[in-house]
């Protein structure tokens, strides 16, 4: 069995759900307290022992190569001579920190576009896809958990979250299950955003996922969906009807983020700042000072 040795990360959406402020910046460089969304991201593949990255862009997309990019001199200089080599020491980890490639994504769009549009440099390998607005903060990080499963049982393993509020159940792709073992399920059926009355489970079944590189075929053979595009789940759906096991892990000890939605990502900064050790305890001040 060949080992996960890449993760692709779509960031060519648009984030509408933001304008204005993301008309000239990625929805994926919004920061959570100093460290943008997609950074979360790319650690959490750099602590699976996952170190090449093939990022998915768009037009407008350009400020997420240059924060992985080397420092420039003059930053470079003007942070030695501030005596702040401690953040110089930090984004230079944050350049060496993995292997980047980057791929422009060309329409129609849909989930299933960034993954289609990395085939060139996947070749014929399994493969991971984390998308670049949403992580899950966990001990062992998420990606590691669905490696130890992909190793297991092979065919292809999704990230599963369990949905506690019903009324959330129509925001997700929710599995119909067979359970295999502790917190891993053999997926029948995905059904997107069910109504509450109709879902099968409780267990969504989203932001991570380790495929192979058959879904590319089937990917080519979907046709357009809602809008007019390609989703990732219709080629899931249509290896599994011809005989491509697909599991779904809980994943232990984490919590998901959900930076796409501006409530959520409010909650994430506040969530985080609270924990940051250079402000928490002024911030916790703050918000107790509040009169809400």
């Amino acid at each position: 069995m060949k080992k996960i040795t890449k993760v692709v990360i779509p960031a060519a959406g648009f984030g509408t759900r933001f304008l204005p402020q993301t008309k000239a910046m990625p929805k994926e460089m919004l920061p959570v307290v100093d460290k943008p969304v997609i950074q979360y991201v790319v650690e959490e593949a750099i602590d699976s022992n996952v170190e090449n990255i093939i990022i998915i862009t768009g037009s407008n997309k350009r400020a997420i190569e240059d924060h992985f990019d080397a420092p420039s001199e003059d930053l470079a200089k003007n942070l030695i001579r501030g005596k702040k080599e401690h953040l110089l020491r930090e984004i230079e980890r944050i350049s060496n920190m993995a292997n980047f490639i980057y791929i422009r994504q060309k329409g129609p769009y849909g989930n299933g576009t960034p993954v289609l549009t990395a085939e060139p440099a996947i070749e014929d390998e399994p493969f991971a896809v984390l998308w670049g607005d949403e992580f899950i903060y966990s001990k062992p990080p998420r990606l590691a958990q669905m490696i130890k499963v992909y190793e297991k049982f092979g065919g292809i393993v999704i990230s599963g979250v369990k949905i506690e509020n019903k009324e959330d159940l129509k925001r997700y792709g929710i599995a119909d299950l067979t359970h295999v073992e502790n917190n891993v399920y053999k997926i029948n059926k995905i059904v997107e955003k069910p109504d509450a009355d109709k879902a099968p489970s409780n267990i969504a079944t989203h932001g991570g996922y380790i495929l192979p590189p058959e879904i590319f075929a089937a990917l080519r053979k979907v046709q357009p969906g809602r809008g007019g595009e390609i989703w990732l789940v219709d080629a899931i759906n249509q290896l599994m009807k011809e005989g491509m096991p697909v599991y779904t892990v809980v994943i232990e000890n984490g919590k998901y983020y959900d930076t796409g939605d501006k409530f959520e990502y409010l909650k994430t900064v506040i969530e985080f700042a609270l924990e940051h050790n250079e402000i928490n305890g002024e911030f916790k001040s703050f918000i107790k000072s509040l009169k809400i």
